[in-house]
């Protein structure tokens, strides 16, 4: 490949990629000419055309990283240290991202300042009076104000805890499975894996992950469908998600709750996530199926990140009888393996069993019970034996020896924790 074959076949996709990263009205063009030459220069360094265009895509990624650097100096804010993850702060898609630059456009120079050494450099207030010469009250009041007025400002009304209150019971009681004889049936499955809410306006859903043995819920979460969003050039929808009581692995300062943003799609024929969002440390942080495996690894599915299909149905690649499964073929390694009966909550669900051997992760498998509607009633994962074993320093089947146990292709899994929706409480 030359470099003439390099813009023909990707130049494209860097300048959507740029016209993305860059809020409105921006010098998107300057900064495409910028990605352009620096490929030229360093054209050498590609060493493979496989790897062509997450080459371009990452020159790019750099060059929106000096536009915001060249933005923030005009503030008269010192940047030499800032990661560049601080610099794309907010761009969690077309939506919130154009949303949070209008409203930071509109604010003054002092407002915009105050906000960003506290919020995008977590600077103690005591710090932000030196830095700008005033008292700490002084710092207090401004930010106070800077606040409102950026609240005035943003169009999109973010998710108040009070908006939606959790119907989900603290302790799980005790569930009951059974085979039965029918032949799995088909259906409609249009859930994003793993949250268990379809990516489609107006939905809203709340679910708790329960340990086991004894069922204590330890954690909740509620999502919530806010609008419509487009992820380099791909439309959809964003997703305001609340982790209650969940362990704090982000470090966000909360004691008690994570934020996260989703955005991602629904097809007729797939349900995929495009992007994720979260704050760590203090600093707000974006992936995006362009971002490789920081993203494909945690949140994406299918070659090129295709995503789960929706019309779910039997595949005879994986085979189940009893606590025994067996199958898998290269990448495929999800598949309906029977029918059975769930009751819980009162309720009984005549459901499909979606069994899902490490597309997750390795050494992980999961069991979905998924009913006519395409819905979740009850999901269950698995840890293999030696999952993780350097951290907790020893096996599963001594950690959690009463635990139901699976074996799959001769490996042993142990049952970790449930997850259930209020959907079940409908």
């Amino acid at each position: 490949m030359d470099f003439e074959a390099l813009v023909k076949a990707h130049g494209e996709t860097a300048l959507k990629y740029i016209r993305f990263r860059l809020p409105a009205n921006a010098d998107f063009e300057d900064v495409y000419q910028e990605t352009l030459m620096a490929a030229y220069r360093n054209f050498d360094l590609l060493k493979s055309e496989a790897a062509a265009k997450a080459w371009l895509i990452q020159i790019a990624k750099n060059k929106c990283a000096d536009w915001f650097r060249r933005r923030m100096k005009m503030l008269d804010i010192a940047l030499d240290d800032a990661p560049e993850s601080v610099l794309s702060c907010g761009r969690a898609g077309r939506t919130t991202a154009e949303a949070v630059r209008d409203a930071l456009d509109a604010l003054k120079d002092e407002d915009q300042k105050i906000l960003y050494l506290s919020y995008f450099k977590c600077l103690p207030q005591g710090d932000i009076a030196k830095r700008l010469n005033v008292p700490v009250g002084t710092v207090k009041s401004r930010l106070h104000m800077a606040k409102a007025r950026f609240r005035e400002a943003y169009p999109i009304k973010m998710m108040e805890e009070t908006d939606m209150k959790t119907k989900l019971f603290e302790t799980l009681s005790k569930y009951r499975i059974t085979k039965l004889d029918d032949a799995p049936f088909a259906c409609k499955w249009e859930e994003l894996m793993g949250w268990m809410i379809v990516p489609r306006e107006g939905e809203t859903l709340s679910w708790g992950l329960y340990d086991q043995p004894g069922g204590k819920r330890t954690e909740y979460t509620e999502m919530k469908v806010v609008g419509k969003c487009e992820i380099h050039g791909i439309e959809g929808v964003e997703i305001k998600a609340v982790q209650h009581d969940a362990e704090n692995y982000y470090r966000t300062g909360s004691i008690n709750k994570i934020e996260r943003t989703f955005f991602a799609q629904l097809t007729d024929t797939h349900s995929r996530y495009l992007a994720e969002s979260h704050v760590e440390n203090g600093v707000r942080k974006m992936f995006t199926f362009l971002d490789g495996d920081s993203f494909l690894n945690n949140w994406g599915y299918g070659e090129d990140n295709i995503g789960n299909e929706t019309n779910l149905q039997r595949k005879g690649v994986l085979h189940r009888k009893g606590n025994v499964v067996t199958g898998g073929s290269g990448n495929v390694t999800m598949d309906v393996v029977g029918r059975y009966e769930v009751e819980i909550a009162g309720k009984k669900f005549d459901t499909i069993l979606v069994m899902d051997v490490e597309t997750f992760n390795d050494a992980v498998a999961s069991e979905s019970y998924i009913d006519k509607n395409g819905r979740t009633v009850l999901w269950r994962r698995f840890n293999r034996n030696d999952w993780a074993l350097k951290r907790y320093g020893k096996p599963w089947t001594e950690m959690l020896p009463e635990n139901e146990r699976i074996i799959i292709n001769g490996e042993t899994y142990v049952h970790w924790y449930d997850c259930v929706s209020d959907y079940i409480l409908r």
